[in-house]
């Protein structure tokens, strides 16, 4: 499998800058806030939204050298992609993430909420100053996208009536929008046509929902320790994922598991059982590749560069963290 890292070759040095600049960001008003926010920062997550805001800035600059304005979209998009982590660690009760304590783990709920409020602020503040009102309305989109998604999530927790398409759209919410409006923002911040912005956010778009479709075959086929958290915790939690939508239509048993929410000893081990042993996961593997071949055809239009190899391969990187 490739390591992220290494696709990453063409902007290291600017993630490099963005890892220096996101701990100075926060400031030193609130020395909690400061604390936990340093501790996310520093808990070794692989910084790919800000890789790509970074690729994208420098495939679409051609021989220019990217702007103090594409930094600052890479930071704050980590910076809103990082806030709400730390409310998904509130909401699910998780105690690690990558590796590491969790934020209410090591502080409390209240910080932790208001942690991720604060960096969902900061984000704003930063936004706001890039003097661009296209782009401010991308990402402050994708803020209320990432409460809309929990919000269908919580709403929709051992409800085995609902649709691949509602799945979908939720995935979009959660995971795809941010990614795929900070593409389109970097273009725009280039100056590219509203055509080509249109591919980027497509290609944003596919190859988040191929990112997070392989995190939820992940949920079944990894390991608690490459995984971070415990195998089939989402499913645990009520959270039903393409791999159980597509179980559901060769396994009926699975529906009545899932509707009395695992109530009894061995149910949760049995579900698991049931979807691994139907195409379920080999369909939501079907799916993933889908999204990220669509992903890579937005790309055409694109001048090739190193950086826009490295948003190719990044396609295949989302898909061989299967195997």
């Amino acid at each position: 499998m490739t390591p992220a890292t290494s696709l990453f070759s063409p902007v290291e040095a600017d993630l490099q800058i963005l890892a220096d600049n996101l701990k100075e960001l926060v400031g030193n008003r609130h020395p909690i806030l400061k604390a936990a926010a340093e501790h996310l920062f520093s808990a070794g997550g692989k910084r790919i939204r800000p890789a790509i805001v970074l690729l994208i800035s420098r495939a679409t600059m051609k021989d220019k050298d990217i702007t103090l304005r594409h930094r600052r979209l890479a930071e704050i998009t980590e910076m809103i992609h990082t806030a709400s982590l730390v409310h998904d660690d509130v909401v699910d009760e998780s105690d690690i993430r990558r590796g590491v304590s969790t934020v209410h783990s090591l502080f409390s709920n209240r910080i932790a909420i208001l942690a991720g409020d604060f960096l969902f602020a900061q984000s704003s503040w930063y936004l706001a100053n890039l003097d661009n009102l296209e782009v401010v309305k991308l990402l402050s989109e994708v803020i209320m996208d990432l409460a809309d998604g929990e919000i269908q999530q919580g709403l929709h927790r051992f409800n085995s009536s609902i649709s691949l398409e509602t799945y979908l759209n939720k995935t979009y919410y959660k995971t795809a929008s941010l990614i795929a409006n900070s593409s389109k923002a970097a273009g725009l911040l280039s100056g590219v046509s509203q055509e080509t912005a249109e591919h980027l956010y497509a290609y944003g778009r596919n190859l988040g929902l191929a990112f997070q479709i392989v995190d939820d075959i992940l949920d079944f086929t990894s390991s608690s320790d490459t995984l971070g958290k415990p195998v089939g915790s989402d499913l645990k939690s009520g959270n039903l994922t393409a791999p159980v939508l597509f179980a559901f239509e060769e396994q009926p048993y699975l529906e009545v598991l899932v509707e009395r929410e695992f109530a009894q000893s061995e149910d949760l081990e049995r579900a698991i059982e049931l979807i691994k042993n139907s195409q379920g996961i080999k369909r939501a593997r079907e799916l993933a590749a889908y999204h990220a071949s669509v992903a890579v055809e937005h790309l055409q239009d694109i001048p090739p560069s190193e950086s826009r190899q490295a948003l190719i391969n990044m396609a295949d990187y989302v898909l061989s963290r299967l195997y």
